[in-house]
């Protein structure tokens, strides 16, 4: 076992020790309060612990997907944070299960103690993580290659805010050339590279080069890098091939994922409608405008439809016919629309463009025509975007922000394409629970612009 490797070994010690302590906890709430109770006899000892193996079950995929174990990507307040919207919905799937075992309403308040405790415990836990990280694994020394500006702009951010893992050792401009690039990696011997923008013909030079000398290699994709990603593999006359083409999702995916739409649709109905009946009084009772407006938006094949959200906004926003996104502190926007953005609520009539077919929960967010066309002028690829139905959430809204620039956006949406599956759906939805309280997720564009674009 390499050193490397021990010290992950470690660091899995340690997030084992704490799944074992919230397990302990459960373990203790199920036995006291909810074991002896079920409407079936109660479990012998193997029932039981196969309570708590569920429990962990649940628990480590959802820390997994919240990213309550990345410690080496994450800061302490976003390792705590995911692992208590981890834990919240473990503890929620495990009350529901325990009321089928009950057939009948368990007491809360123990699961809310439970709750309570492994978030407070996770506290110690992820300090304790990030101390050894620190120790075990310094900032590696990175040297950062690029070819544009707003290359490196990207490259030099994310190193940045990322100075517990990444320390700037220095940086290269690479066009066509790689000899010079790979002069200066023979000079510093970095423990890592950034690459960023840097065209495939000198970017896979680089890497083979890379690679076989053990340097790891962090590449910002190009929107190309998508593409391929998405490919058939297949052999041909004894030779591997690769099959590019448009999103072409099988008839299965298609309608097991148009059935999830309506049934999903019709609960979120169920479930929010109370809140937006809230929320059309508060904005009726305002200022008397309407609770409702309409923009003409694009789907799959660009189709242009009607999109239907809550009037967060003056009813004479646009009164210049000028189509602009919001701004960080938009005078535009009424104080029971700020409120409403905030929570999300002001997107919540999309479910009947959801339950019409329009669009689907999952997909890229739709733009309107005219920024759209704006975003094409400088970046034709945009219109890819389009290669399946808009959606209410997505990569761009659960990795991005309202203010993601459009070649950003246009990555992420095209790596959700890339892995269209039922899979990536729901991954897609439980994360976005995550954001939902995540204030930064909907800042505004900066003032004095139209769009997301530089």
């Amino acid at each position: 076992m390499s050193e490397k490797q021990k010290k992950q070994a470690l660091l899995f010690l340690l997030d084992l020790l704490y799944v074992i302590v919230i397990g302990l906890f459960f373990a203790l709430v199920w036995y006291r309060y909810y074991a002896a109770h079920l409407w079936i006899e109660p479990f012998f000892a193997k029932g039981n612990y196969v309570m708590v193996g569920v429990y962990a079950l649940i628990y480590l995929m959802m820390g997994r997907l919240y990213g309550a174990f990345d410690h080496r990507n994450a800061r302490i307040s976003e390792v705590i944070y995911s692992n208590a919207v981890g834990v919240v919905i473990t503890h929620f799937l495990m009350y529901v299960l325990t009321c089928f075992l009950m057939r009948h309403l368990p007491p809360v308040g123990p699961i809310l103690m439970l709750t309570a405790g492994a978030v407070a415990v996770s506290i110690p836990w992820a300090w304790l993580c990030k101390t050894y990280l620190k120790h075990a694994m310094p900032a590696e020394k990175t040297l950062l290659l690029y070819d544009n500006e707003n290359a490196r702009q990207n490259g030099a951010m994310i190193i940045r805010k990322m100075s517990w893992r990444f320390q700037l050792l220095a940086q290269a401009e690479v066009i066509d050339d790689c000899a010079a690039a790979i002069a200066l990696i023979d000079e510093l011997k970095p423990e890592a590279i950034m690459m960023c923008g840097i065209h495939s013909s000198p970017r896979n030079t680089l890497l083979k080069y890379c690679i076989s000398r053990g340097i790891p290699v962090f590449v910002r994709p190009n929107i190309g890098d998508f593409l391929v990603n998405s490919a058939t593999e297949m052999q041909m006359a004894n030779l591997p091939v690769m099959l590019c083409q448009s999103a072409n999702p099988g008839f299965l995916y298609a309608f097991v994922k148009r059935f999830m739409d309506i049934v999903l649709g019709l609960v979120g109905f169920v479930i929010f409608s109370p809140f937006m009946l809230v929320a059309a009084i508060c904005i009726k009772a305002y200022d008397g405008g309407p609770v409702l407006y309409s923009q003409v938006r694009l789907t799959k094949d660009r189709k242009p439809f009607k999109v239907y959200k809550f009037r967060s906004m003056r009813v004479d926003a646009e009164k210049d016919g000028v189509a602009r996104l919001a701004t960080a502190n938009d005078d535009r926007i009424t104080p029971v629309g700020k409120v409403i953005r905030a929570i999300r609520v002001d997107e919540m009539p999309q479910i009947f463009c959801i339950l019409k077919g329009d669009m689907s929960i999952v997909g890229p967010r739709p733009e309107r025509p005219s920024i759209a066309d704006d975003y094409e002028k400088d970046m034709p690829e945009f219109a890819l975007r389009l290669q399946v139905k808009a959606g209410l959430t997505g990569y761009a809204q659960v990795y991005g922000k309202y203010n993601t620039e459009p070649y950003d956006k246009l990555q992420m949406d095209l790596m959700y394409i890339s892995r269209l599956s039922l899979v990536t759906d729901l991954k897609i939805i439980l994360m976005t629970i995550k954001i939902l309280f995540m204030p930064e997720s909907t800042e505004g564009i900066a003032e004095g612009k139209t769009t997301a674009q530089k």
